[in-house]
């Protein structure tokens, strides 16, 4: 989670453009901050439904923006 948004933060500092082409950009770039800074306040639960629900479609979403830049598939 730390990972991806701090990636997701460094696309969009150095392309704006990306928080419309990535669904819950920001939301994204909270969690990492959350779990950075206040880790003790997340539940495992969300965290294992943010891995099941939402993680999905952000790997759709991610494979969509390779395949429009044709850049090679995770």
């Amino acid at each position: 989670m730390e990972i991806i948004g701090e990636a997701t933060n460094r696309i969009i500092k150095r392309d704006p453009s990306f928080s419309s082409k990535i669904k819950d950009a920001n939301a994204i770039i909270g969690l990492r901050n959350q779990v950075i800074h206040a880790y003790d306040n997340i539940s495992d639960e969300t965290i294992w439904a943010i891995i099941t629900n939402h993680l999905p479609l952000l790997k759709e979403e991610v494979t969509l923006l390779f395949d429009e830049n044709h850049l090679p598939n995770l």
